[in-house]
């Protein structure tokens, strides 16, 4: 492997790294801080972020700032804004309060506004320098891209394993409430290696601006794409890709607190399970099956096409939030967890990456990436915006935190409710999306 794709490969590393410090485990801290109440509307924030802010981001690096710079700048922001958030969080902690909601709220969402963007300028980042070196992208990127999932799950398992108590940093896989996952201290990682991938970015290849032809306000911000909803097909695809994207988000920010919530249990076995003690570790094996996941998609693909390939990514959600709801973080019921994090990388990557590969291949060469643009914002915007707040309204119904800090109550219900929207989805699509394949023939 030469030195140009280990650069990039750090650069992915890095990037998703930042993400695994928090995005699984917040919800954890944030019931201890007293906003468990509002995780919802944490995670619904990346989600309404990602309606408008990449596209901005986008703009300004296609005519003012080269994209690797661009990408280091919003990292430096977002870093500080996370760093913040460890300041607030620990000088809350030494007074004895809480953290102020607003204020935190605000800092998280300055944060993840800057951070959001990153991922398509990564993408950009990686694409042009191929590009610019001779490489073809289709056949190079992939192994790098699969980097970023190795560095969120290496976040993941730091914030999981470490702690500081009594003044000593150490890894343990033991019961202890100091864990980084439990702490504003994830905030803190996220912050350095965002700070740390900013520095970095500067010592990219360049990725030089290149004068575009003028364009209207309604390509310049992606609404040419708009006009594929008169086509029924592309329109149902946009509509159940909202519907679906309604999961995304929450086992994000509710799979952890969930888990943890067994150590409130008076069950011995489940309050000292490894699962109760290391949510966050057993929740990376949802990443680790997303990156293998990956591989299988372009024999389903080719094989089955993408309404086969939607409809696996339907059912296994159903599967996913249904696990949930059966298991237990004891034996034999954690083999159904680890069966939940199984399916989540089919759910996941049969949903997102296909979805993308059909976009690109139904769409004209004109609006190709002000469609994918639409698919990201029916999915990753709206869908898990919409999906994500309602998902709160479901669990505060059911469960409430109680004063040791764990979320308690029927989760049971609340998992099967969520099974059986993914499963009326996915009858739905069944019926409502016509699509012919052909496969491919060798």
């Amino acid at each position: 492997m030469n030195s140009l794709k280990i650069r990039l490969i750090v650069m992915n590393f890095l990037e998703f790294a930042v993400w695994g410090a928090y995005l699984t485990c917040m919800g954890n801290y944030l019931g201890k801080a007293g906003m468990g109440g509002e995780i919802s509307w944490f995670y619904a924030i990346q989600g309404i972020v990602s309606i408008f802010m990449p596209t901005i981001m986008g703009i300004v690096a296609d005519k003012w700032v080269q994209p690797q710079r661009l990408l280091g700048i919003c990292h430096l922001l977002a870093g500080v804004a996370m760093i913040s958030l460890f300041a607030m969080g620990h000088n809350a902690e030494a007074a004895g309060l809480l953290p102020d909601k607003v204020a935190f709220m605000t800092l998280y969402t300055l944060s993840v506004a800057f951070y959001m963007p990153t991922l398509a300028l990564s993408n950009t980042v990686a694409f042009t320098i191929l590009k610019d070196h001779g490489m073809d992208t289709v056949k190079d990127f992939p192994p790098i891209r699969v980097f970023g999932t190795v560095g969120f799950i290496a976040t993941m398992w730091f914030v999981n394993c470490a702690t500081i108590d009594g003044g000593s940093f150490s890894f343990t896989l033991a019961e202890n409430a100091n864990k980084f996952q439990y702490t504003h201290m994830q905030f803190l990682v996220s912050g350095l290696l965002s700070v740390v991938l900013f520095c970095y970015c500067f010592t990219l290849p360049q990725c030089k601006l290149t004068p575009k032809p003028a364009q209207s306000l309604a390509s310049t911000f992606g609404l040419d794409a708009f006009k594929l909803f008169k086509t029924k097909k592309m329109a149902l695809f946009f509509i159940f890709s909202a519907l679906l994207g309604m999961s995304l988000q929450v086992t994000n920010g509710y799979a952890t607190p969930f888990l943890t919530s067994f150590k409130g249990s008076p069950d011995a076995a489940m309050a000292n399970s490894f699962g109760a003690n290391n949510a966050t570790m057993l929740i990376s094996l949802s990443q680790i099956a997303e990156a293998l996941c990956i591989l299988l998609i372009p024999f389903f693909l080719k094989r089955y096409g993408i309404k086969v390939v939607m409809l696996i990514a339907m059912f296994a959600w159903v599967f996913r939030f249904g696990f949930f709801g059966l298991g237990n973080p004891a034996m034999p019921g954690v083999i159904l967890f680890i069966l939940s994090c199984v399916v989540y990388g089919v759910a996941f990557d049969f949903f997102n990456v296909s979805g993308g590969l059909f976009v690109d291949k139904e769409c004209d060469p004109d609006i190709k990436a002000s469609a994918q643009g639409l698919f990201m914002l029916m999915t990753n915007g709206l869908g898990a915006t919409i999906g994500t707040l309602a998902a709160g309204e479901v669990i505060k119904h059911f469960c409430q935190w109680n004063d040791a800090g764990y979320l308690m109550g029927d989760w049971q219900s609340a998992w099967f409710i969520f099974a059986g929207f993914a499963l009326a989805v996915a009858v739905a699509f069944m019926f409502l999306f016509q699509y012919k394949h052909e496969p491919e023939k060798a």
